[in-house]
């Protein structure tokens, strides 16, 4: 087994290739890797099955099975999204800002890869081949370390990507594949070849992450994600959104946790909104007002700030929109919260004191996703307030370089009382 130091050393010479690697031959390698990935079908999925007895003969929660899943299916889709990753703009060597200092002085902005980003992930292979792909569009590297309940699949998947981008063109090393817990400590460490590590599991984990290394972390820990129904609520709306907020994919980070429901119409939306719930299997833990308007069990200090990830979902009657947003603000993490209301001003008000990378009106959280806003897929959904936040793809992956053009410019000439004095001027 090659030793990871020696992996992240070689991600570290080839991001410095891929940075200027054309948009035609990275695009080639995505196209590539496609076709490769429906060509190793059968391999895949067999691979997969392995993974997922083993998960079962541990007895791995049904939410944490259905995400480590990766069949006929899911290959189609990843091929689909490396497709449309193809037809989206490159991200790199764009000018960003252009201006003239003075005449023959020119000063851009223009954005370039980030280098090497490593990334932690949580059981689903699909996540590996957006990673992946994301940060090859972007020109970086890329060292992966997924759970060890998918180590099979993942093998695979890294096995098949690697092959297929080298052979169109990708430098080698630009993808290293991690297997082993002690990698992770390992890469922590290495803020000489890293340059951001991206972590997605537990609130613990990325804590953890956070708190031992020196390299710069992006990511978020908890997806705890609010639907508050306002006063000029619309029920059925309501409850249509409450319920494809929390059922449509129960076990990821932007499904909703708690409903915060406005008094002055918590009796004509919690019978409707119980009985919607119930009959899609979800258990409901109500604060006592709630509770004093339907029969459910009672919900505890921690079930505000609490992750479930499976189909149980808190509810509090709140006297007016400040104290809903207080509750998302003391409670919530950071991810994406909702309002459903007929009322734009109020709508707007909303969005603007919600603490939130996302805030939505009158939609399902569910919409918090890189795909879904065009990034292409992402590495990540960030509740950080500097560089990326919400959904991270293709334009979260880059950072910027200033370029200064002249000809023969030097400080002294600005300097003194005969001093030339700088035009400031935007190019167009």
């Amino acid at each position: 087994m090659t030793d990871i130091r020696t992996i992240a050393l070689r991600a570290k010479q080839a991001a410095i290739q891929l940075a200027a690697v054309s948009t035609d031959i990275k695009n080639r390698a995505l196209a590539q890797i496609a076709l490769a990935l429906q060509a190793a079908e059968a391999d895949i999925v067999a691979a997969n099955q392995a993974d997922i007895e083993a998960a079962e003969a541990q007895q791995l929660a049904a939410p944490l099975l259905k995400r480590l899943r990766f069949d006929q299916t899911k290959i189609q889709e990843v091929g689909a999204g490396l497709k449309s990753l193809v037809g989206l703009t490159d991200p790199v060597g764009v000018t960003l800002s252009a201006l003239e200092l003075d005449r023959g002085l020119e000063l851009y902005r223009v954005s370039r890869p980030i280098g090497v980003i490593g990334v932690i992930f949580e059981s689903r292979p699909d996540a590996l081949v957006q990673i992946s792909s994301l940060c090859l569009k972007s020109g970086n590297s890329v060292l992966l370390k997924g759970g060890s309940e998918a180590a099979r699949t993942n093998r695979i998947l890294a096995d098949i990507i690697i092959r297929a981008s080298v052979r169109a063109g990708i430098p080698e090393g630009w993808l290293g594949f991690l297997e082993t817990r002690s990698d992770v400590a390992d890469i922590l460490g290495m803020d000489a070849s890293i340059d951001l590590i991206i972590p997605r599991g537990s609130n613990t984990f990325v804590k953890h992450i956070m708190d031992n290394t020196h390299i710069p972390v992006l990511g978020h820990a908890d997806g705890i994600c609010h639907v508050y129904i306002d006063q000029a609520a619309d029920t059925e709306m309501a409850v249509k959104i409450v319920l494809d907020s929390k059922t449509q994919y129960v076990a990821v980070c932007n499904a909703a946790e708690t409903v915060l429901v406005h008094q002055s119409v918590a009796r004509a939306v919690l019978p409707a909104l119980r009985k919607a719930l119930e009959e899609n299997g979800v258990e409901i833990r109500g604060c006592e007002a709630t509770r004093h308007i339907i029969d459910v069990r009672p919900a505890s200090e921690a079930d505000w700030c609490t992750e479930y990830l499976d189909l149980i979902l808190s509810v509090k009657v709140v006297s007016d929109m400040a104290a809903a947003l207080d509750h998302i603000n003391t409670y919530g993490s950071g991810h994406t919260d909702v309002i459903v209301t007929a009322d734009k001003e109020r709508a707007l008000r909303f969005m603007d004191l919600a603490d939130t990378a996302d805030a939505f009106w009158n939609c399902s959280s569910r919409f918090a996703d890189g795909f879904r806003f065009g990034l292409g897929a992402e590495v990540g959904v960030s509740t950080n307030k500097i560089h990326a936040r919400g959904p991270v793809g293709l334009e979260g992956l880059v950072i910027y370089q200033w370029r200064l053009l002249g000809n023969g410019h030097i400080v002294a000439d600005y300097c003194g009382t005969d001093a030339r004095a700088y035009t400031h001027k935007k190019l167009n």
